[in-house]
């Protein structure tokens, strides 16, 4: 079950809402519906994820009693080991023993396939980050193993991020939510992410899905199929991550950021600040300090920033590609931090994005393309010359009305250009005096946007198949 489905909006949401807020015992309400979300979709899983839950509950609990030692530090890192290792199982195993096939000679491995848990990659991160926090002293174990299991299973995260640490919502977790409940806001937030999921990502997906599957292309279709899928992965995840936020606020929680126009950057440094803000303050936060961060001299911080991308990209899926993508990442940071950045500085803003844009394409041809022979293929087809129109393969056959506005609607959306023609409605000029009229209209406007988004979304959603998010897979 995903949100941006009928049986979600229909059935499950107000179901759940009308229980949740009827509910004396909110976190209880919370915990019931969450493992309900996650079964209807994951019903083995739950054991294992159940699993986890106790098994870090309980180390937690451990740490806040011992002093420390040997045994706080044997405990924290066993159990740390113990979440990766099921990560790792579950996640890189097949890739791995794939590999030593490969380079091992002799009788072949049993392949290895183990279906993905939902959400292993974002619940895991979650666990490591409290039982590191609670080591640290930054947060207490949590004594009530209700809260702590709601906190891990909440559905809107549990899927597909944010990441929400512990320490982020504790207070909330704690607190009356019959009192702090923001629906309104928390309603405006969802219709936003459902637009950017519906109206956008899944209306240039074909495009995008199109270019990428076929063994011969043009380059003009090369380029219009790699432009559909940024504008795709950004508003399907952004997407996703401001429907999770919106309901967070229903349910009387503040999630983190997740999104802050990352193609709005300057540099790929600049981008990894806006793109999946709780993923880069993890990585940031528990490996890239935790190793030395940039205190050890410039050789050491390229180190520390290439073994933190090489994770970002094994985090994200375990193909050579995804590896690639996250060298081919880390290298531009290494770049910029070298050198690079402080030319960056002396160039024009808009010759700075162009840069950061063309990077960030690149990036997503290799992290889309089935495998590394297959995203070289692409790539020539984009940039060498003899390609641009052959005619082989066009996606032009799939630009119809609404291909074309989703895209023009996604690129001005991927930049702040509407909230600063709203902010310019709603503040007048020093020179100036606006009316109630005026003042009234500003302010109903943006409610006919959400609300003409809301229905073209659902009419979308009633007459196409389902478009799962990207973000499942990892």
């Amino acid at each position: 079950m995903v949100f941006s489905s009928i049986i979600f909006l229909f059935y499950f949401l107000p179901v759940f809402l009308l229980g949740y807020y009827a509910a004396g015992w909110r976190t209880g309400a919370l915990l019931v519906g969450s493992v309900a979300f996650y079964v209807w979709g994951e019903g083995t899983y739950i054991v294992l994820l159940g699993a986890l839950i106790l098994l870090n509950y309980l180390a937690a609990l451990g740490l806040d009693r011992l002093g420390a030692g040997v045994k706080r530090t044997a405990l924290i890192a066993t159990a740390v080991l113990v979440n990766f290792a099921v990560l790792g199982t579950f996640k890189y195993a097949g890739f791995l023993v794939h590999n030593l096939d490969t380079l091992l000679p002799g009788a072949p491995l049993p392949e290895v396939k183990l279906a993905l848990p939902l959400g292993i990659s974002f619940f895991t991160f979650q666990l490591v980050s409290y039982l590191v926090d609670v080591a640290r002293g930054q947060v207490r174990a949590e004594k009530d193993l209700i809260k702590f299991a709601a906190y891990i299973l909440m559905f809107p995260h549990l899927i597909a991020g944010p990441i929400v640490r512990y320490a982020d919502i504790v207070e909330e977790m704690h607190a009356d939510r019959r009192k702090s409940t923001h629906l309104g806001l928390g309603i405006q937030y969802f219709i936003v992410g459902l637009c950017q999921k519906v109206l956008v990502a899944n209306t240039v997906s074909p495009l995008a899905d199109f270019a990428f599957g076929a063994t011969q292309l043009d380059g003009l279709s090369a380029w219009l199929g790699a432009l559909a899928y940024t504008l795709q992965i950004y508003f399907d995840f952004c997407g996703y991550s401001n429907m999770a936020i919106g309901l967070a606020f229903m349910l009387g929680f503040t999630y983190p950021k997740n999104f802050n126009y990352p193609y709005s950057a300057v540099s790929i440094t600049d981008f990894w600040r806006r793109w999946h803000i709780s993923l880069s303050s993890w990585f940031r936060d528990y490996v890239y300090i935790p190793l030395g961060g940039n205190r050890g001299g410039l050789s050491a911080t390229l180190r520390n920033l290439l073994i933190v991308f090489l994770l970002t990209g094994l985090w994200h899926g375990a193909a050579w590609s995804f590896v690639v993508w996250g060298l081919y990442h880390g290298a531009f940071l290494m770049a910029e931090r070298f050198g690079l950045g402080r030319l960056l500085e002396r160039l024009p803003k808009v010759i700075r994005h162009g840069y950061a844009l063309l990077a960030i394409v690149i990036g997503w041809v290799i992290f889309r393309a089935a495998d590394l022979p297959s995203a070289g293929h692409y790539l020539k087809a984009m940039f060498a010359p003899q390609t641009l129109w052959k005619g082989d393969v066009s996606v032009l056959v799939l630009l119809n009305a609404e291909v074309v506005v989703a895209m023009a609607i996604g690129a001005m959306l991927a930049f702040p250009t509407l909230p600063s023609l709203l902010a310019r409605l709603n503040a007048p000029r020093a020179d100036e005096t606006i009316g109630v009229d005026e003042t009234r209209a500003a302010h109903i406007l943006p409610v006919i946007i959400l609300m003409i988004g809301l229905i073209l979304s659902i009419a979308h959603l009633a007459n196409s198949s389902l478009n799962p998010f990207l973000y499942f897979r990892f």
